[in-house]
């Protein structure tokens, strides 16, 4: 039979109360009380009852991940990390696919919300930095954590120096030789985009190299923009030696044009991109880039919404560092005569 939760206060020798407050990670529970009831909880394996649940807390459980990214990596890894922090707390999440921009996809959110009744929403760019969204979830009263947002102020949710990050980057290719960088940029809607972009304008700078704006393309985080945009810095007459691709997929874009060029990477052309997606490793060779812990930020975004969701004055933006993941996608820029 399926264990209730009186049959835990029972084995803990607490109300039934003290019970749900534990599991709701309410405060003004003892320590040694809360350890006892969850070693019972985990002994009798009990699960909440999510109906009974919803009833008792006023609460539906549920929130939702509102994502229009093109990077499938970068989403898994995002939704992978919500869905950890979502089993720890014994909610459950719901997919909530939204077409940016276009006519009724803030009606869409107002029928999401009212159909599983929300207690939250985790953003990710660009939904972000939609000011139409954020004022929508406002007026609907419905909280939200958000995936590196463009502006922190009173937000919650989970950030990276991605200008920091680009600068460290362009300065290891500039260690070893390179000049002429190319940059593929991001979607014009993303603040990644602008972050990106200033660190490797920034590194360049304090390198002392003249920024050169034909080096400078423009994508839009995808495999395809990643073609197009290596077709057209490839065939510059005087073509980079390094290219900075905004993401991941577009870096693998930049690999298979050089590739069907009979260019080898690193040898002749270096690549780098930014996320270390899973397909930064499955590539060859492996993509040097940028580690951002994409699932760490999806884990840590909706673990700081579900403390504001039990204490309105509670949850932060909360910044975690970066790593550079230097692999043999690049090298020692080649002697041109």
């Amino acid at each position: 039979m399926r264990t209730r939760i009186e049959d835990v206060a029972a084995a803990a020798g607490v109300s039934i109360k003290t019970v749900s407050r534990v599991l709701n990670r309410e405060p003004n529970v003892r320590p040694e009380t809360r350890r006892r009831v969850e070693e019972t909880v985990a002994r009798l394996q009990y699960r909440p009852n999510p109906s009974a649940r919803s009833l008792a807390g006023q609460r539906s459980y549920v929130i939702a991940l509102a994502y229009d990214n093109p990077s499938r990596n970068y989403l898994m890894e995002i939704q992978s990390g919500v869905l950890e922090a979502c089993r720890g707390e014994h909610y459950n999440l719901v997919l909530a696919p939204v077409l940016f921009g276009q006519d009724g996809y803030l009606d869409d959110i107002t029928t999401l919300s009212e159909h599983f009744g929300l207690d939250g929403v985790v953003l990710i760019p660009p939904l972000t930095d939609d000011p139409a969204l954020l004022n929508r979830l406002d007026e609907l009263g419905l909280p939200y954590a958000s995936i590196s947002p463009r502006v922190h102020r009173d937000r919650i949710g989970v950030t990276v120096d991605e200008h920091a990050a680009v600068c460290d980057l362009i300065s290891e290719l500039i260690e070893l030789g390179h000049t002429r960088i190319g940059h593929i940029l991001g979607h014009a809607s993303h603040g990644a985009r602008d972050w990106r972009y200033s660190g490797y304008r920034n590194a360049l700078a304090k390198a002392g190299i003249a920024f050169d704006p034909a080096l400078v393309v423009e994508g839009e985080f995808t495999f395809d923009s990643g073609v197009q945009g290596a077709e057209a810095l490839l065939d510059l007459a005087d073509p980079p030696t390094a290219i900075f691709a905004a993401n991941d997929d577009t870096a693998a874009g930049v690999i298979r044009v050089a590739r069907l060029r009979g260019l080898s990477v690193p040898r002749d052309l270096s690549v780098c991109g930014f996320d270390d997606t899973p397909l930064s490793r499955h590539i060859y060779p492996a993509l040097s880039t940028v580690r951002q812990p994409t699932r760490d930020m999806g884990r840590l975004a909706t673990r700081e919404l579900l403390e504001h969701l039990r204490d309105p004055e509670a949850g932060a933006m909360v910044a975690i560092r970066y790593n550079l993941e230097l692999r043999d996608s690049i090298a020692a820029a080649p002697l041109r005569s």
